[in-house]
């Protein structure tokens, strides 16, 4: 077995133990490319099956959270299979986290996983093309015009081939309880130390001031990542797998600290490290906390009165304010999430044409602009602000829409530039923060001697 698939089936055990503790629709009915596009076929062309076949989408629109989600991909199933005789599509929905630490891991390793499923661009993409585990979608795009029209294809791109495509993008940043600032005569803050004196304010009369819940890593690393990127700037990122730059850099150690000391200070729920993602949600609806960092997409809830009840129109959104007043924005703003197809689609042509279609169907302005304002999801294609704001008037999406005008300096989420290890590392040692068993100090040394084992290892 190839050295990288040893370290996907070991990386799949160690998560494991972790989490338990198109073309057209012509393209379908042709057999000779000199019958595309037309009804007249010639009679001597072979007839295209229509014996039954199945393809499996897994994917993680799972929850009351993400129904509009699920409810266009559900659209979407429906146009490909009506398009393509005897195709039934078989959806099956996991967490998130779990399919992307465990089961797709585990598929992987093995050589087999569903012919469409959800991926992360980078770092996974990579590591699973380089295997040739991935449909090489390159050919696909062109084909179906779509080469040029994704605003970031980056971290689905491995050796200048195209292995995934983004579902939408995001940016991550605070939801704010605005009744409650008005009544409080609190406004957005400028700055860092405005943020933590709003913060003071809001535990002083009782009520948490950032709702968090931490069972899963990767929540409560938004803002640890946020503030790294605050403190050391957000180009230190991109030099830990090089070894350009140190996980124990005095400013990312500063950055870690400040979060312990907002654990410290009471900032956060007793007990977060107890809470589910969806816990965190519903310490803001139920008036219980006043703020919340989490990813743009979360606009949905806070819109949606089935959940978010009484508050809908009463939430705002508003980027973690910099340093010093006048400093650039510094961002979190990805597209690393999205749908990936197993390369064994390529042997049955069958399978191809579904792929392709699924593509085709999934991949539109249509599509994007009603996940836009069905689901407040960002989108993957190409579209000008003015377009986006004329989409959806909702003044919590014109909020995240400011927020993304004003953005200083991108960066993408510190597990889309490291290796697999690293990110455990690096979520073990935050929770230990949380958890008050570990310094800061302490913490990044042993992310850095991951960090170190997984460059020396040439992943």
């Amino acid at each position: 077995m190839k050295k990288s698939l040893t370290l996907l089936l070991s990386l799949f055990f160690v998560a494991s133990a972790l989490l338990a503790g198109c073309g057209s629709s012509n393209d379908k009915n042709t057999t000779d490319k000199g019958s595309a596009g037309t009804n007249n076929k010639p009679a001597n062309e072979a007839k295209v099956s229509d014996e039954p076949f199945e393809i499996t989408i897994r994917h993680t629109q799972i929850g009351e959270a993400k129904k509009f989600r699920l409810a266009i991909l559900d659209d979407v199933v429906k146009k490909t299979q009506d398009a393509v005789p005897g195709l039934t599509i078989k959806l099956d929905g996991v967490d998130s986290e779990v399919n992307r630490k465990e089961k797709l891991r585990g598929e992987m390793a093995a050589g087999k996983p569903p012919e469409v499923f959800d991926v992360f661009g980078s770092p996974d993409a990579a590591l699973y093309a380089k295997e040739g585990l991935m449909l090489d979608l390159t050919p696909i795009l062109d084909e179906l015009g779509l080469k040029d029209k994704f605003s970031d294809l980056g971290p689905f791109t491995y050796d200048g081939k195209v292995y995934g495509l983004p579902i939408g993008g995001s940016i991550e940043g605070i939801f704010y309880n605005k009744e409650y600032f008005e009544q409080k005569g609190l406004t957005v803050p400028k700055t860092l130390d405005e943020l933590e004196a709003i913060a003071d304010k809001i535990k002083a009369d009782g009520k948490i001031p950032f709702a968090q819940s931490s069972k899963d890593a990767w929540i409560p690393l938004m803002t640890t990542n946020n503030l790294w990127s605050y403190y050391a700037g957000p180009e230190v990122t991109y030099g830990f797998k090089t070894g350009e730059t140190k996980w124990t850099d005095e400013n990312v150690v500063k950055g870690v600290a400040k979060h312990q000391e907002w654990v410290q200070k009471g900032y956060f729920k007793k007990g977060e490290l107890g809470f589910e993602y969806a816990d965190m949600r519903n310490q803001v609806i139920t008036g219980e906390a006043i703020m919340m960092m989490d990813g743009s997409w979360a606009n949905s809830v806070f819109r949606d009165p089935a959940q978010a009840g009484d508050l809908v129109g009463k939430i705002g959104y508003f980027s973690m304010p910099p340093l010093k007043e006048g400093d650039p924005f510094v961002v979190m703003q990805d597209s690393n999430n999205g749908y990936g197809f197993s390369s064994s689609v390529s042997e049955d042509p069958r399978k191809l044409a579904a792929v392709k279609e699924f593509i085709k169907n999934m991949w539109t302005d249509e599509m994007q602009l009603r996940g836009l304002k069905e689901d407040g999801v960002l989108p993957a294609l190409k579209m000008d602000l003015e377009q986006m704001k004329t989409t959806s008037d909702d003044p919590l999406m014109q909020d995240i829409f400011k927020a993304v005008s004003e953005i200083g300096k991108p960066f993408p989420a510190f597990d889309a530039l490291v290796q697999a290890e690293v990110n455990t590392a690096i979520g073990m040692g935050i929770q230990q923060i949380i958890g008050g068993e570990i310094d800061p100090q302490k913490m990044l040394e042993n992310v850095q001697a991951a960090q170190d084992a997984a460059n020396a290892a040439g992943e």
